[in-house]
C-alpha cells in the first residue's frame, strides 16, 4: 500500500483528457433485437429516410405543427440520425415507434433552437468560446473511461464559479455533446461522476440550483439525451444536496433513478489507471483551464472529424451505425436496411 501511495504522489501531473479506454475496460456486447423490435426500427428508419421530410425549427414549432416553418434535414442532422439514435429513442419509448418518431423530431427541433445542430463546434451558437468562462474552475471535466468503456464526465458543484444563468445550462449541454464525441466504437452511453465536495476555487458554494433550472436540465437530459446515461456516481453529498435531490426526485424518470449510485467507491466502477487521485485513482489530475480547455475541445473535434469523414465515406446516409462511424474498419459492420 505504501508503494502505491508513493507512486501516486510522485506521478506526473495530468492536464488533458484520455483519448481511449484503458485495457482494463471492456465494451459490453449489444443484445440481439427481436423480430418485432426490428420491424419497429424499420418503421422509424423509413420515416426519416424520406427525402421529402421536413423538421420543425423549435420546440414550440413542433408543438403547434406549423409546417410552413419546417425545414429539410441538413447533412449534419443526417449524420446524427444513426442506427443507435433510433434504437435509443425506441428503448426510451418502450418500443412505441410513433412516439419514438415524435421524440426524435422534437429533439431535432430543440437542437436547432438551442444552437447545437451543426456537426462542428465553430459552426454552432453554443460553442467553446461561449461557455469557456463557465469552466475556468474545472467544475465539469471529461477524464477517463469506466469499466464498460463509457467516457466519464465529472461534475463538481463545489467548484461553481458563476451565478445561475442560462449559460450554465448551455455549458452542461456543451459538455454532454463533447463527452459523446469521446465515446469509442461500440459504446453509446456515458458515466457521470458527481462530487459535491466544497473546493476553495468555488465562489458560489453552499447553494443549490433553483428548482426551475433543475427541472429544465432534467427535461433536457430525459427528453433529448435518452438512454445516454449509463451510470451516475454521486459522492460527498451535503444536506443541501440531499434536499435538492429529494425535491427533484419526482421529476426523475424511474429508469434514470436505477442508474444512480450513492456514496460507493469510484474505484469499483472506473479503472484506477484512468481515475482521478481524489477518488483513490492513480491519475494525478490537475485542472488548468489554459491547458485543459482547448485540448479537450481539440480532441473532441478530431474525433468528430473522423466520425463525419466516415459518414461521407459510407454514403452520407441516415441510419449508419455509430459502431462504423467511430471505428477504423473498412467495411460496414451494420448494413443499412433496404427501403424497398
Amino acid at each position: 500500500m505504501f508503494s502505491k501511495l508513493k507512486k501516486n504522489d510522485s506521478s506526473k501531473s495530468v492536464y488533458t483528457p484520455f483519448q481511449q479506454p484503458s485495457d482494463k475496460s471492456v465494451i459490453p456486447t449489444e443484445p440481439e433485437l427481436s423480430a418485432s423490435q426490428k420491424e419497429k426500427y424499420l418503421t422509424v428508419f423509413k420515416h426519416f429516410s424520406n427525402p421529402d421530410i421536413a423538421i420543425p425549427v423549435s420546440e414550440d414549432n413542433h408543438k403547434h405543427k406549423d409546417t410552413s416553418q419546417y425545414k429539410p434535414l441538413t447533412e449534419s442532422e443526417k449524420s446524427w440520425l444513426t442506427r443507435e439514435c433510433f434504437l435509443r429513442y425506441l428503448r426510451a419509448t418502450k418500443w412505441d415507434e410513433q412516439e419514438a418518431i415524435n421524440r426524435i423530431e422534437l429533439t431535432l427541433a430543440w437542437r436547432r433552437e438551442f444552437g447545437i445542430d451543426h456537426i462542428f463546434d465553430t459552426d454552432n451558437e453554443v460553442n467553446k468560446d461561449l461557455v469557456s468562462e463557465e469552466n475556468e474552475t474545472g467544475k465539469e471535466v471529461i477524464l477517463g473511461y469506466d469499466n464498460d468503456s463509457r467516457p466519464c464526465l465529472y461534475l463538481k458543484p463545489g467548484r461553481q464559479n458563476t451565478k445561475t444563468s442560462q449559460r450554465q445550462v448551455q455549458h452542461l449541454v456543451y459538455m454532454l455533446e463533447r463527452v459523446i464525441d469521446y465515446m469509442p466504437s461500440g459504446q453509446d452511453s456515458l458515466a457521470l461522476l458527481i462530487d459535491f465536495k466544497a473546493h476553495p476555487v468555488g465562489t458560489q458554494g453552499g447553494k443549490i440550483p433553483p428548482i426551475g433550472i433543475g427541472r429544465q436540465v432534467l427535461h433536457i437530459l430525459q427528453t433529448h439525451y435518452p438512454e445516454r446515461l449509463g451510470r451516475a456516481l454521486l459522492t460527498n453529498i451535503p444536506w443541501l444536496g440531499w434536499t435538492f435531490l429529494k425535491i427533484i426526485h419526482p421529476f426523475i424518470d424511474p429508469l434514470t433513478r436505477e442508474k444512480l449510485v450513492f456514496d460507493q467507491p469510484f474505484v469499483d466502477y472506473v479503472p484506477v489507471g484512468q481515475l482521478d487521485k481524489d477518488f483513490n485513482g492513480e491519475v494525478n489530475f490537475e485542472y488548468d483551464h489554459s491547458k485543459y480547455w482547448e485540448r479537450m475541445v481539440e480532441i473532441s473535434q478530431e474525433k468528430k472529424k473522423v466520425y463525419y469523414d466516415r459518414f461521407v465515406l459510407f454514403g452520407s446516409k441516415i441510419g449508419l451505425s455509430e459502431v462504423d462511424l467511430r471505428g477504423t474498419h473498412e467495411e460496414l459492420i451494420h448494413q443499412i436496411p433496404s427501403l424497398d
